[in-house]
């Protein structure tokens, strides 16, 4: 089920009216709601699908249990490892196992062999690397005994399962969620007002910014070598906006949706576009993610406490996996390599933790560094950000290339539902929001505490307006959704 659709529209209201006036009273009755509610949100797509969630749910449930039982060391190794394998397993196996067929085709063709593997013609399942990622992380910090393992089945199912951030997250850690649904949960009208808040702006990212677009991107990037180096640069500026708008709108109606419920999920964006270098934008982009892979990859290889060879080798080895979990696919890969290029001289120099705090804190504007720090960043990033969205290789250093001609002075104009101008004008209304609320968890988080009643409704009404009059008639799916 997607968060804009009409389904979304209607399964929403009915489960939160059944939450707080049915099952208010029912702490474990709340959580069964929950958890039914969130199977029939993965089922929507495709019921088959649940068994696996399902089979993930129930072998970390007793592996947990079993980690806890027993204080053999040997035992417990192979209990860790079992639910490793198990979920990285599933991986392997749906999104990545016709990846390392054909590969290997191409390397026995290379050295004039052939070798004809099996591929498997399946589909992706939805959510798979997030939700994997998530109860992974309970069974690793059940181990390491950071965590004590839960014996509520129904509240560990409803915790795996969490339809706000299933399919896309934000990751969360069973150490901050789970506890959430033992906890007597009361509705405050407050938290969730600022969470219809966090929806309507992510809606608006979604439907209004990354819709809109994403039909300029698609036009850009399937005729790459018949447009304008001006057309190709405005479409790789435009996918950087794409991508943020859809992921963080998505982001941001979990968050807002799951506040509905009076649960808290930790914040997955922090503003990256206003980042001064790429250190700083990868502690604000797609935070669940890069936190997870810094605590369960980086720092069990030693993180920053080893050589710098070492410390060369552990960035390495997490981008690369961090592109590669992205999608089964080279360019993804090569995209995260590229951004360990990008991270090397920062942390050789020392300089990967200068960028901290808010970029012009307590001021208007940022200074003419801060500017030049920002503009650089997402230059880079916007490059790297071609590879992420081609096709193959190939089709990027294409783009790349022919982005440095004459024809990049021409103004890029493509016939699009929405025009260039009016694109325009959107985005930058998004940056001055963003901006204006920097600080803040989500841009329009303290809204409510600055402005009077009747500018915050001309802006809500001017948000809603911008949803009806600019969002795409066709059901969009959200990019993250093939991850």
């Amino acid at each position: 089920m997607l968060f804009n659709t009409l389904d979304f529209a209607i399964f929403l209201p009915i489960v939160f009216l059944l939450y707080w006036f049915v099952t208010a009273k029912h702490l474990k009755i709340q959580n069964l709601l929950i958890f039914i509610a969130s199977y029939i949100f993965y089922g929507w797509w495709d019921w088959k699908f649940l068994g696996l969630i399902a089979f993930s749910t129930v072998v970390d449930y007793f592996i947990a249990i079993y980690l806890q039982k027993t204080k053999r060391k040997k035992n417990r190794k192979l209990l860790l490892y079992t639910s490793i394998l198990i979920n990285i397993g599933f991986l392997g196996v749906f999104k990545y196992f016709n990846f390392f067929i054909d590969n290997f085709e191409s390397a026995f063709s290379f050295f004039g062999y052939q070798f004809q593997g099996y591929s498997l013609n399946i589909i992706l399942p939805v959510g798979i690397s997030f939700y994997t990622f998530q109860t992974l992380s309970y069974t690793i910090d059940v181990y390491h005994g950071k965590l004590k393992p839960t014996k509520d089945f129904i509240a560990f199912g409803a915790f795996v399962s969490f339809f706000p951030q299933l399919v896309a997250g934000p990751i969360e850690r069973a150490k901050h969620l789970l506890p959430q649904f033992f906890e007597k949960r009361k509705f405050d009208y407050e938290l969730a007002k600022n969470g219809l808040r966090q929806i309507l702006w992510g809606l608006f990212k979604k439907m209004v910014i990354a819709d809109n677009c994403a039909e300029y991107v698609n036009i850009a990037f399937s005729s790459y070598d018949t447009q304008p180096a001006s057309v190709l640069a405005f479409g790789a500026i435009l996918f950087a906006f794409q991508i943020y708008g859809d992921f963080s709108g998505y982001s941001d109606i979990a968050i807002g949706t799951a506040r509905l419920f009076g649960f808290n999920l930790k914040q997955n964006f922090a503003y990256p576009y206003f980042s001064r270098d790429i250190a700083e934008f990868w502690r604000r982009w797609h935070i669940s993610l890069s936190t997870w892979f810094r605590d369960y990859v980086y720092i069990p290889l030693g993180g920053s406490q080893v050589s710098k060879i070492l410390q060369i080798r552990n960035v390495f080895i997490v981008f690369l996996v961090s592109g590669f979990w992205h999608g089964a696919n080279w360019t993804f890969i090569i995209w995260g390599a590229l951004n360990a290029l990008y991270f090397l001289p920062l942390l050789l120099l020392k300089r990967n933790r200068v960028n901290t705090n808010t970029v012009a804190e307590d001021k208007i504007l940022p200074t003419l560094k801060e500017a030049i720090g920002i503009l650089n960043t997402f230059i880079i990033t916007t490059l790297g950000w071609i590879f992420f969205r081609a096709e193959t290789i190939h089709q990027a250093i294409d783009y790349i290339k022919l982005l440095f001609s004459k024809s990049l002075f021409i103004l890029p104009t493509l016939n699009t539902s929405t025009s260039t101008f009016t694109l325009l004008l959107l985005i930058l209304f998004l940056l001055v929001i963003e901006w204006i609320g920097r600080t803040q968890k989500f841009a329009l988080s303290n809204f409510s505490n600055t402005y009077p009643v009747y500018l915050r409704w001309v802006f809500y009404s001017m948000i809603i307006f911008f949803l009806g009059m600019y969002m795409n008639t066709n059901e969009t799916p959200f990019i993250y959704f093939q991850f």
